[in-house]
Order: structure tokens, then C-alpha cells, then sequence
């Protein structure tokens, strides 16, 4: 049975805007006289007439995947991506084999937290940032519950499924990206297995930042698992060099892909990155959150190591408005660098795919469920039956 969750959804272009500005650490390089050579991967359109990536206009089909496009940006107030944030549509495809040294499946640890379960916590969270002068956030606690508007929801049941991976492939992020191409067979197995009607598709987005090899690279749904399996093996991770990246460009992109519109389909999106966004960029990546839950794509970010307070919170926020969740990687599996404690009380450890396919299955099933006791590897703070007593008197949930 379906149990009910409780949502803020305010205008993130309002809202975020304000928050995320913020979260970069140093200015982006001049991309005026870099050498981009950016790639938008099939199946793309021939010209920027065609191609909203390019022209800034949707063309309301997608003849690859069959599917309705996502609608006009114009219409949703988010600017275009410009020339320097995608690539050629005529730009081969990188070569094959990636060079990641592939991990273990079943090698990363994560836990999951919903901000919508817990939005007094989330709430007073932010309140606690402002407090601290952060830079990018609101200055006042009225204006940082202005858009929180509270209201309860039914998770709803879907039949078929839209997943798409959002991937920083800048240096820092080999063992992440080498994890996903050696685990992607098993969770989409899994996926089948459990749901062997659900037609599931997938989409690849993967971006570093302007001066790298490119900034966004699209691969959109309609070419079957084989071939994105193909597409993400062959990626690999370089560049980047100085804190944030191009995620307004991926966030942009992710937008435009060929997202089935009709109610019985899921729409996911795991965003894994271990670095913010550009200062400059803020209203942009806002921007494309806001259209992201107008389309009814829900995000998932993953969180790496490295990311940092301003980070976690923006990631969070993108979470708790598009109604996802908030997943973030731990030390547990002792791969990669140190991975920040985040910034709530408690919550459950599990395997990464384990906490995937969770999130999968809720989106599916349409009933929001805890981790299986046997798939918890160790619990943050003290949660006794799914939730934790905070000292100041407050209860929150712990998945």
C-alpha cells in the first residue's frame, strides 16, 4: 500500500536561484578561445534548426526514441544552452573502451535520505546555513520559507520506466564512472527481472567543464540497453582541474532528452558528481531544475567524495523539488577519497546498486519502503524502527 509523503514544491527558479549561487568554489575559465570539441553523440538531429540542444527550441517529437518531447524551454523561462555548452552533433563518438580500471560489483556503499519526509528538518537546515552568512543563501528566514508551500502526495504506480545517467567525468571521478560501466548489467537485470514489462530505457549525459575535451556529451533513449551499455564503457574520466563544473550544461541537456510524457512511465534521473556548478551559472542550473519537475523527472543525485557543505545542500534542494532522493556515497567500501558525513541525523548504509534498485522499485511500485534489514551494512546515528528522536523533541525518518 502506497504511504503518503510530505513535499515543498515552491518556483526553483525563484528559489534555488538564490541558493545555489553560492556553491562554486572559483570562477569558471573564459571559454571564449578554448578549444571545446564538444560532442553530442547519436541519436542526435542533423542541424541546429532540429536540434534544441543547439537552436534553443523543442521540436515536441523524438523520431529516435519515438516518444514526445519535453517542453520549450522559452515557455519555462530557462535559457538555451549556448553554442559553448554542447558540441557538434556531427562529432564521432569516443572510442571504445574507456581505460577506468573496472571495480568489484557491489564495491561502493551509500545511504539515502528524503528531504520531503523530513521537510521541518530540511527547513531548519537551510535556516542554519543563512545563519552562517553562506554566501548564496536567502538572508532572511522569511525568505527561506517563502516557497514551502506544504502539501501531501501518493506516490503513484508506473508500468515502464525512463532512466537516465548524469555523470561529471571530470579526473576526480574515475572509481565513480568505473563502478557504473562494471554495475550497469546487474541493475538492469535486476530491473528486468523485477519489472519484466517495465520497457525500461536509458540515457547517458556525461560533462566536464569548458577548456576540457568537451562539456556535455548526449546519448538519448531509443537505442536499446545494448547499445548504452556500449556508449557507457566507453567513457572515461579526464579533465576538470579546478572545483566546479558544467552541470548547468548536463542539467540543460538532461532536459532535452526524449522523456516518454505519459503517466505510466517513471522518470529518473541519478546525477553523480562531486563538484558544484559555476557562480556565474547559478540561474541556469536553477533554471533546468524548475523544468525538471514541470517534466516530472525526478532526481537522484549521488554525491561523491569531495563534495562539500554548499554542495550537499544544493543537491539536496534539487532532490527535495523534483521529488527524489538524496543518495550519497560513504567510506564503508574504502574506495576512492574521503566522503563527507552529511549534514542529517541518521540513516541506513547499504551497497549502492542496493539503494538504486530501491529507489527504482519505489518509483515502480509506487509504495515507499525502508531498506531490507539484510541489505543494511551499518546505521549513522541512532534510528530505532526507521526513524530517529532528536533531542529537540522533533522525529525524523531515516530513508
Amino acid at each position: 500500500m502506497a504511504r503518503y509523503r510530505w513535499v515543498a514544491r515552491g518556483q526553483a527558479g525563484l528559489w534555488l536561484g538564490a541558493i545555489l549561487i553560492g556553491c562554486g568554489g572559483t570562477e569558471s575559465r573564459d571559454a571564449d578561445g578554448t578549444s571545446n570539441g564538444d560532442e553530442v553523440a547519436a541519436p542526435v538531429r542533423e542541424t541546429a534548426e532540429d536540434n534544441p540542444l543547439l537552436a534553443g527550441a523543442a521540436t515536441g517529437d523524438d523520431s529516435a526514441s519515438g516518444a514526445p518531447g519535453p517542453a520549450s524551454p522559452g515557455a519555462s523561462g530557462m535559457p538555451p544552452p549556448s553554442a559553448a555548452d554542447v558540441a557538434s552533433p556531427t562529432a564521432p563518438l569516443p572510442p571504445e573502451g574507456g581505460g577506468n580500471q573496472a571495480l568489484e560489483p557491489g564495491t561502493l556503499t551509500a545511504g539515502a535520505w528524503d528531504d520531503n519526509r523530513n521537510l521541518d528538518r530540511f527547513l531548519e537546515y537551510r535556516d542554519e546555513l543563512a545563519s552562517q552568512q553562506m554566501a548564496g543563501l536567502p538572508p532572511s528566514e522569511e525568505e527561506a520559507h517563502r516557497d514551502a508551500a506544504t502539501r501531501s502526495i501518493e506516490p503513484a504506480e508506473h508500468t515502464t520506466l525512463d532512466v537516465a545517467l548524469v555523470i561529471d567525468t571530470t579526473g576526480s571521478m574515475g572509481d565513480e564512472l568505473a563502478y557504473l560501466q562494471t554495475e550497469f548489467d546487474a541493475i538492469a537485470s535486476a530491473i528486468g527481472a523485477q519489472y519484466p514489462s517495465s520497457e525500461q530505457r536509458w540515457a547517458l549525459i556525461v560533462y566536464r567543464d569548458e577548456g576540457d575535451e568537451y562539456v556535455a556529451r548526449t546519448y538519448d533513449f531509443g537505442d536499446g540497453v545494448e547499445a548504452f551499455r556500449a556508449r557507457l564503457g566507453a567513457q572515461s574520466a579526464g579533465g576538470g582541474g579546478d572545483y566546479p563544473e558544467a552541470s548547468h550544461a548536463a542539467l540543460a541537456a538532461m532536459n532535452q532528452l526524449g522523456w516518454r510524457s505519459d503517466p505510466a512511465t517513471a522518470r529518473l534521473a541519478f546525477w553523480v558528481a562531486d563538484a558544484p556548478h559555476h557562480t556565474e551559472r547559478a540561474s541556469e542550473i536553477a533554471a533546468a531544475i524548475d523544468v525538471a519537475a514541470s517534466q516530472d523527472v525526478h532526481l537522484y543525485p549521488v554525491a561523491s567524495s569531495g563534495v562539500d557543505e554548499l554542495t550537499e545542500y544544493s543537491m539536496r534542494a534539487a532532490a527535495q523539488l523534483t521529488l527524489g532522493r538524496y543518495l550519497f556515497l560513504t567510506d564503508d567500501s574504502g574506495v576512492g577519497g574521503e566522503h563527507k558525513e552529511p549534514s542529517i541525523p541518521c540513516y541506513f548504509v547499504t551497497r549502492l546498486d542496493d539503494a538504486i534498485l530501491r529507489m527504482v522499485d519505489i518509483e515502480m511500485s509506487g509504495a515507499y519502503h525502508e531498506p531490507d534489514p539484510a541489505d543494511v551494512l551499518r546505521a549513522g546515528g541512532d534510528p530505532a524502527d526507521g526513524a530517529c528522536s532528536l533531542a529537540s523533541g522533533q522525529t525524523v525518518f531515516a530513508f
